[in-house]
């Protein structure tokens, strides 16, 4: 496996369920040594490994349903519990939902409460809402050195440039400008993003592919550049929330450098740490 620690010293080390990982079968129905000596990791993070690996493949799409427990449980060959275990941690990296009575299923960004998991702007006063979205630009272009960093590309390898002014209660707030790489993206214009309506990961995810698994944040506070101030209606000089997030796909790739700037006069940035 890609993910190796030391041979568990116990059953308990191994997945709870006296299983050995020795045994637990791979892809292609066994665990392949890693270099000349084999190391194994926990039972449960093998099968984990195995399931997202069918997610990444496709072969369990957004939104749809998974095996149960003990189908998946007679297609690895090992305990529920262990596959269990292995379900929880997916469920505790968002990757997969569980529903009372129905199942457990592969998470979408279409969900509404998956919608606003990246969505941290709250108003001080009054229920979360979807902002409204205004595209200003849509482009092809090459990455800068910096954009190239975080993407992981090489500098002028191309990408996707986006800027748009996300509305709140009719009001400008966010002006964000968004970097994606050009070949995961392949016709995406600023026609396409004003005719959709819901999230933009949500588009992201069903016509190009890309689900946004996690994401990483700086927040600073800035002041507002004279154009930066004319397309957020408030003063040059006034203070803002910059957030530079780099959002990453399944294999940590990261997939989005978004860099947005905040008017917090009525709203508030808020994170939940666990």
């Amino acid at each position: 496996m890609s993910n190796v620690t030391q041979p568990p010293s116990s059953a308990a080390d191994s997945g709870g369920n006296g299983e050995s990982a020795a045994l637990a079968p791979a892809a292609g129905g066994a665990v392949a040594a890693s270099g000349a000596s084999p190391t194994f990791s926990p039972l449960y993070q093998q099968i984990k490994q195995l399931i997202t690996q069918s997610l990444q493949s496709g072969e369990w799409k957004p939104g749809e349903m998974i095996p149960s427990e003990m189908e998946l449980a007679g297609r690895y060959k090992v305990s529920q519990g262990t596959v269990r275990k292995a379900i929880d941690e997916l469920a505790s990296e968002n990757l997969v939902m569980r529903r009372q009575g129905k199942g457990t299923f592969v998470t979408t960004h279409h969900e509404y409460g998956v919608q606003f998991r990246f969505l941290r702007l709250h108003p001080d006063e009054g229920e979360i809402h979807y902002p409204k979205n205004s595209v200003l630009e849509c482009k092809r272009t090459r990455a800068p050195a910096e954009i190239a960093r975080l993407l992981d590309l090489k500098t002028g390898d191309s990408v996707v440039q986006i800027r748009r002014v996300q509305f709140f209660s009719g009001e400008p707030i966010v002006l964000d400008e968004i970097w994606l790489p050009g070949t995961a993206f392949k016709g995406l214009t600023a026609e396409r993003l004003t005719e959709w309506k819901g999230p933009m990961y949500a588009l992201f995810e069903g016509e190009f592919g890309t689900r946004m698994i996690r994401a990483k944040e700086k927040i600073r506070a800035v002041a507002a550049d004279a154009a930066t101030a004319a397309i957020l209606s408030v003063e040059e000089g006034a203070p803002l929330l910059s957030v530079e997030r780099v959002s990453f796909t399944f294999g940590d790739r990261p997939v989005e450098v978004r860099r947005g700037l905040y008017v917090t006069a009525h709203h508030f940035y808020q994170n939940d740490l666990s």
